[in-house]
């Protein structure tokens, strides 16, 4: 709090928010949080992308945000890898959220679950706010760069009244963006915290499996497709994508240093610049 400047309910949301990305673990002795070796190699003083200025880091910390698998968080678990409604509309997104906290025997109630939703959305949509105005409430997530989620129109809720609600969506798009060594880190990571055993993966689970690439970065499948055929040129042959008439999957042929791995996806750009 005097370090940054802050107050308490501040600081409680700077510590939550730097764990949950995976940059930050609880200490296990003595309370306190120390710098994870992904912290470390990211932000660090000689780190990769100390203030967060490359596009690919801030997909990264979404991926980290979205693909924990120890105390996810219910809107990115949920809406991410369940969601098969085209649109987000907020109203029907609650009752699903609803829905799905009692099932998970998650006792929040309905006023926590419509602000997980709001703090989710506006992880990232932009706040809407009249020119130069700048107010502590209204200033933007980085993560809205990303344009995960867009406005797509609205809905009338009281045509008496005037009133209507918006309509969202995630952009289904290719994502450039995110690179082939980005998307290969991903994957790898995809791979140690859902399948650390197995050596093959399906293209199906690569696609559409429970926190995938293909789930959270929300990718078209042919673009995931397109990806996974360059897994061997890209990764000097430790993925093998193997393709018949009843049979497409992935070859994992080594475990891979998740460090080394991470420091590719920025020499690559240093290396082609």
């Amino acid at each position: 709090m005097v370090d940054l400047g802050v107050g308490k309910n501040m600081a409680r949301s700077i510590r939550f928010w730097a764990q949950v990305t995976g940059m930050t673990t609880g200490a296990a002795k003595g309370g306190g949080h120390s710098l994870t070796t992904l912290g470390r190699t990211l932000l660090g003083e000689h780190g990769l992308d100390p203030f967060l200025e490359d596009i690919r880091t801030l997909w990264l910390i979404h991926w980290n945000l979205s693909s924990d698998t120890k105390t996810p968080l219910l809107a990115w678990d949920y809406l991410l890898n369940h969601w098969q409604q085209p649109d987000l509309v907020p109203s029907v997104v609650l009752k699903a959220l609803h829905k799905e906290a009692a099932r998970q025997e998650n006792d929040l109630s309905p006023v926590t679950i419509e602000q997980h939703f709001d703090t989710f959305l506006h992880t990232y949509v932009p706040t809407r706010r009249r020119k130069r105005e700048v107010q502590e409430d209204n200033l933007d997530c980085p993560l809205v760069e990303l344009e995960l989620i867009v406005r797509v129109g609205e809905r009338p809720i009281d045509r008496a009244a005037g009133r209507a609600e918006p309509i969202y969506a995630f952009r289904r798009e290719e994502k450039p963006e995110i690179t082939p060594e980005l998307f290969v880190y991903c994957l790898n990571d995809f791979w140690q915290k859902r399948h650390a055993t197995e050596s093959t993966l399906s293209f199906r689970e690569i696609a559409h499996g429970h926190g995938s690439p293909g789930q959270i970065f929300k990718l078209p499948e042919e673009h995931v497709r397109a990806r996974v055929e360059r897994l061997a040129e890209t990764t000097e042959g430790a993925f093998v994508y193997n393709e018949s008439a009843n049979m497409q999957q992935v070859h994992r042929r080594q475990k891979s240093d998740s460090v080394a791995m991470l420091k590719d996806v920025y020499q690559a750009e240093a290396s082609n610049g």
